[in-house]
């Protein structure tokens, strides 16, 4: 990271600390995961789905997140944090928009100005967040890198920018479990709630833990928060990456089937690289995905061999989109498409009484228009 933000990482590092131990924050925050956010969401047998693959699937609806996405659960916690360290502005990155918008719905909550960093070629496939931003009162700031050309990497470069040049004003919301520390650890603490109700949730329903768990993986925030309290249980944990229009093509963005190692945005993980070590441009249909790198906690699990990571192309996240919309009249983000496919993939060789949970990380409002030739 620029050398000029690092005392900004050390004061949030100390402040989340403290932030963390503060026992009337901690319930401030629970009670606004409920009653703000509608907390907990519901773990619902897909019985239409379930006989057509064969064996129980159950999914995980944070599509009923106030906002349509898991993102609310870290922006609420940020924001907090935010107004903790006595900030007065907000900035975030965001890609399928949900994370902007999120940032935007907290910022009107807490009364503070917000701008969201939004590459061109998301603003356009994404109007509906870019909408919703702007409804919530949240300037957004285009970000080209080169015309018609600007996604999540080119977003996140740009908040970076304006947080080094305001640094003592401003809070850099960042939205997914990867960039530099604490970031990583917070995004996953603020989404661990989501595998906390799994696992209470499951064993309501069905009496024993899951088979395995899948969840789509981009930054992978929704899968780390999936995934985190399951870690020293006998669960598979498996995680979809955008394969784009196949890895042989190069058109894809699935860094820890295909990156290298390498610092990018701040931590040491993996990174879509060229044979310089340069960053490569990511890919995906979905814009929520489309980042070249992924968070370090999910490289450490599949270094260590505790989940596994599979790329899904766009042609098999829009079957999946299509098939659980079409037997369960439930639309997913076309991320969570992603996490749908790779449970078609499992179900080829799953046995009848295993429990599936597919981690439903948002809805598919935003994705309608690119999903239109299609249907």
């Amino acid at each position: 990271m620029p050398e000029t933000l690092m005392p900004a990482l050390l004061e949030l590092e100390t402040a989340y600390e403290k932030f963390k131990k503060d026992a009337a924050i901690q319930t401030r925050f629970k009670d606004l995961l409920h009653h703000y956010a509608g907390r907990p969401t519901p773990l619902y047998y897909a019985e239409n789905l379930s006989k057509k693959l064969g064996c129980k699937i159950y999914l995980k609806r944070e599509d009923l997140l106030h906002g349509g996405a898991h993102k609310t659960n870290n922006a609420i916690g940020q924001g907090l944090l935010a107004r903790f360290m006595g900030k007065k502005r907000l900035i975030a990155e965001t890609g399928a928009g949900q994370h902007g918008f999120a940032t935007a719905m907290i910022g009107a909550f807490l009364g503070m100005e917000t701008e969201i960093y939004m590459g061109v070629e998301d603003i356009e496939r994404q109007r509906l967040n870019v909408l919703r931003m702007k409804a919530c009162g949240a300037k957004i700031n285009p970000v080209e890198i080169r015309p018609g050309i600007g996604t999540l990497k080119d977003a996140v470069n740009e908040a970076l920018r304006d947080w080094v040049t305001n640094v003592r004003t401003t809070y850099y919301l960042f939205g997914t479990a990867a960039g530099p520390h604490p970031y990583p650890t917070m995004v996953r603490d603020f989404q661990r709630v989501i595998g906390q109700e799994i696992k209470q949730q499951i064993k309501h329903h069905a009496g024993s833990l899951p088979k395995v768990i899948i969840a789509c993986v981009g930054g992978g925030s929704n899968a780390i928060g999936a995934f985190y309290e399951f870690i020293n249980d006998d669960v598979g944990l498996w995680g979809a990456e955008p394969g784009g229009k196949g890895i042989k093509t190069g058109h894809h963005g699935a860094a820890i089937n295909c990156g290298c190692d390498t610092i990018l945005h701040g931590s040491l993980s993996k990174a879509l690289c060229d044979e310089d070590g340069q960053i490569k441009e990511a890919y995906s249909i979905s814009a929520g995905l489309d980042y070249p790198g992924v968070g370090p906690e999910h490289v450490y699990l599949s270094q260590t061999k505790r989940a596994k990571y599979f790329p899904i192309t766009d042609a098999q996240a829009i079957a999946g989109f299509k098939l659980l919309s079409q037997t369960e009249g439930i639309i997913p983000a076309l991320e969570s498409a992603h996490a749908v496919a790779l449970a078609v993939e499992y179900a080829k060789k799953c046995q009848p009484d295993d429990i599936v949970v597919i981690n439903i990380s948002g809805r598919g409002d935003k994705d309608m228009e690119q999903v239109a030739k299609y249907l």
